[in-house]
């Protein structure tokens, strides 16, 4: 299913010539919508060069120079960082959308063979190496992906996720509340590696360790039936790479910030994050709605709802929960 990403990043965008190539990365906090369409809420790092090759022949695959085409940062800035979070995270409830997680797009090029620049995924030297001689022939092609600017005048790109464990990344519901009520408690990452292809740029994840509960173990994995269908891909001029990419996902990702500890505890930021969190459980609140109505007539429950403390809030949604769990298995039945 090809998605959307409005206002995406520079890296999954970084493309290269046979003269140069662009170098760097970026890390956004990502929302999404109801559609599951993809929004680039704020930057936390932008920081890509132009890296040109050396004219002589021999070295032509060789950086000579480069020159810093953009920069912008506060991974480093406390101060801004949480003012960045809080303004983010009020522009996600007033839009009515939900806090997906902070993705990573890192470009090398492929110009080393003996490493990916994504933490948490290691790969075999040969397999590196064949992107690395795809990513040299689209340069020679300029195979690279083109940003859409719609009829509003707004930049975005399509997406499509690959994988045999897609769905847990690209998370299926029809409606706000399904979206959040698994991702509410997800927490981990997904590895892998943008490709160009028909226009969009398709995501092929090659590991994550994503859970949806707390009592969850995750379990780590190398997707070697994808890396096949990239390579294949690949060996048939059909998939072209660009950049490595990470998504941490839910709003637990913050706490992969490397600035984390400093700001946990930031009166601001937990004040929105408490925001936060109403406004996502009176969500789930509005999918389980109807069982526990059909279990408690005549009394009022959101009233009740939200006079309990965060905790029996959490026991109450848990059980709604099971007693939904319950009634389909029943009617399946």
């Amino acid at each position: 299913m090809t998605l959307e990403f409005y206002g995406p990043p520079s890296a999954i965008l970084a493309s290269g010539t046979k003269k140069g190539v662009e170098i760097g990365g970026s890390k956004s906090i990502v929302s999404i919508d109801h559609f599951h369409n993809f929004y680039n809420e704020g930057n936390i790092y932008t920081e890509m060069s132009w890296a040109s090759f050396y004219e002589e022949e021999d070295l032509s695959d060789q950086i000579d120079t480069f020159t810093t085409t953009e920069y912008d940062s506060i991974r480093e800035d406390p101060e801004a960082l949480v003012d960045a979070i809080v303004k983010t995270i009020y522009q996600i409830i007033n839009n009515q959308k939900i806090f997906y997680g902070i993705v990573d797009f890192e470009v090398d090029a492929f110009l080393d063979a003996n490493t990916s620049v994504i933490p948490g995924l290691k790969l075999d030297y040969d397999v590196i190496n064949n992107f690395l001689e795809a990513h040299k022939r689209s340069r020679e092609r300029d195979l690279f992906p083109k940003i859409i600017i719609d009829n509003k005048g707004i930049k975005k790109i399509n997406v499509v996720f690959q994988g045999t464990k897609k769905n847990n990344i690209h998370i299926t519901g029809s409606k706000l509340e399904d979206l959040i009520n698994k991702l509410r408690l997800a927490k981990g990452f997904a590895v892998g590696i943008v490709c160009t292809s028909r226009n969009a740029a398709n995501l092929y994840i090659i590991s994550d360790n994503i859970v949806f509960s707390k009592d969850e173990l995750p379990e780590f994995y190398i997707d070697e039936e994808n890396i096949k269908v990239i390579e294949y891909g690949i060996k048939k001029r059909l998939l072209f790479p660009i950049s490595w990419f990470r998504i941490d996902i839910g709003i637990r990702s913050l706490e992969t910030l490397e600035l984390w500890e400093k700001i946990k505890d930031n009166p601001e930021l937990n004040k929105a994050l408490g925001h936060y969190e109403r406004y996502i459980n009176a969500l789930v609140y509005k999918k389980f709605k109807p069982v526990a109505e059909s279990q408690k007539i005549g009394i009022n429950l959101e009233e009740d709802f939200y006079n309990m403390t965060p905790k029996e809030r959490k026991k109450a949604l848990k059980d709604m929960e099971k007693a939904i769990e319950f009634l389909s298995r029943e009617y399946k039945d």
